[in-house]
Parts: C-alpha cells; sequence; structure tokens
C-alpha cells in the first residue's frame, strides 16, 4: 500500500531558534511506517529544515512563481527551490487565493513551472462556506481542478489537497463523510481525465489530533495537510501515530 503523506505547513511562524527546538525533540520521536513526512516552512528557513531534517522526511515550500527567473522582487522560483533541496511545493492553498488574489490562471501556470523543474506540487482546492451550504461544493472543487490541471492534465507527478475554506484556522473540522463525499470525487475526476495516477489526496483544514485517526480512515483520504497542530512537535507527532 501506498504511504500516506502527512504535510506540516508551518505559514509564517517560526524563528532559526524555534525550529532547533523543534528538531531536538522531533528527532526523539520517529515517524511511524508507512507516514511520509514533510515540512513546508517559511522561505528563508528553508536551508536550515534542510540541515536538520531526519533522514527520509522531505522539504517542500509555501508557494513558488510561475516564471523562471526575472525581475520580480520577493518572489521565489521553482528553480531556486529545487536548488535548494524542496521535493514539494504547495500550489493555490486557499489563503494565495484569498489573500493575495491568485486565479486559476496563475494557478495553473505555477504547477507547469513546478512540473518543469522536479519539484512535486500539491494542489490546493476547496469551498468558502456560503459555496457548501448553496450545495456547490462539487461544482467549485471540480471546477479548480479543471481549471489548474489545464485542458490535459498531467499523469502523474502530483498530489491533491481538499481544503474547505470554511475549516481552515476556525476549528470546525469536516466531517469524515463529508471529506469522503469529496475525496472520493476528486480520485472520480483524475480518474476519467487519466490524470494523477500517483496522487495522493489529502484533507487540510483544522487537523488535530483528536480528528486525525477518524480522517485517515476515510475513504479516499491518503494524507493530511496540518497547519497550527504541526507546530507543535508532541502534537505533530501525535497526528502521525493517529
Amino acid at each position: 500500500m501506498e504511504s500516506v503523506l502527512v504535510a506540516a505547513n508551518w505559514k509564517m511562524y517560526k524563528t532559526t531558534a524555534d525550529v532547533q527546538h523543534f528538531f531536538d525533540r522531533w528527532s526523539r520521536d520517529p515517524a511511524p511506517p508507512g507516514r511520509e513526512v514533510a515540512f513546508f516552512p517559511p522561505f528563508p528557513l528553508l536551508p536550515l529544515l534542510r540541515s536538520l531534517l531526519p533522514q527520509g522526511q522531505a522539504l517542500g515550500a509555501q508557494n513558488a512563481h510561475e516564471a523562471d527567473e526575472g525581475a520580480f522582487t520577493g518572489e521565489v522560483s521553482c528553480a531556486l527551490l529545487k536548488d535548494l533541496g524542496c521535493d514539494y511545493v504547495l500550489i493555490g492553498h486557499s489563503e494565495r487565493r484569498n489573500l493575495f488574489g491568485e486565479t486559476d490562471a496563475r494557478i495553473a501556470a505555477k504547477m507547469r513551472a513546478a512540473f518543469r523543474h522536479g519539484v512535486r506540487p500539491i494542489l490546493c482546492v476547496g469551498e468558502h462556506l456560503d459555496e457548501r451550504q448553496g450545495g456547490r461544493t462539487l461544482d467549485v472543487v471540480l471546477g479548480q481542478l479543471a481549471e489548474d490541471l489545464g485542458a490535459a492534465p498531467p499523469p502523474s507527478g502530483f498530489d491533491v489537497a481538499y481544503e474547505p475554506v470554511w475549516a481552515i484556522g476556525t476549528g470546525k473540522v469536516a466531517r469524515p463523510q463529508d471529506a469522503a463525499e469529496v475525496h472520493e470525487a476528486i480520485l472520480a475526476w483524475l480518474h476519467e481525465h487519466h490524470a494523477g495516477a500517483d496522487a495522493r489526496i489529502l484533507y487540510g483544514g483544522s487537523v488535530k489530533p483528536d480528528s486525525a485517526a477518524a480522517l485517515l480512515a476515510t475513504p479516499g483520504v491518503r494524507g493530511l495537510l496540518v497547519g497550527g497542530a504541526s507546530l507543535d512537535p508532541a502534537s505533530f507527532a501525535a497526528i502521525l501515530r493517529a
């Protein structure tokens, strides 16, 4: 059976001292079998994490620019991420879409950049509360997949994270049956379009140690994208053991 991917999105948290403290504790509690672990720190912390990561654990970036190089002050390319040792990159996280105005067209361009440079993208999709209440969840999520993966979706080499926007940072978690419906719809869409043969579908949205086991037991869920609960090594280790 393929491994479950558990990804730690640290967002704009932690200093170099915080990272040292985290990994001083983290090294005492190795990940259980069948769990692939990936850390997504802020850009300045990538080299430090690369030096501290236990063997077999992966490094990822929270975002990337779609161009390979150029006069784009403050941006980071997938070529640079690859050079830094990144295995993964998050593309289209809801905070990038909602706070920074990233469109599906731009997210699609970022996906193409990740493929060009051999950094495996995790494409984030998800609906807002009003869209869920209006019965539009699958229309929104599958529409994002279609726009972001393009007319000829890649046959492999990427993962997808379903993150209901209403659950991110709110403490609300989608019920297992809600997550199952969306995850199975994503898998069916990928199969129909002969895309993502090796794609794992992650759930993200206020994942905590006490909700992780039920989510991982949900049909179609092959990983977790963890935010705040990944900042503490004990909490994140508990999620890995779920």
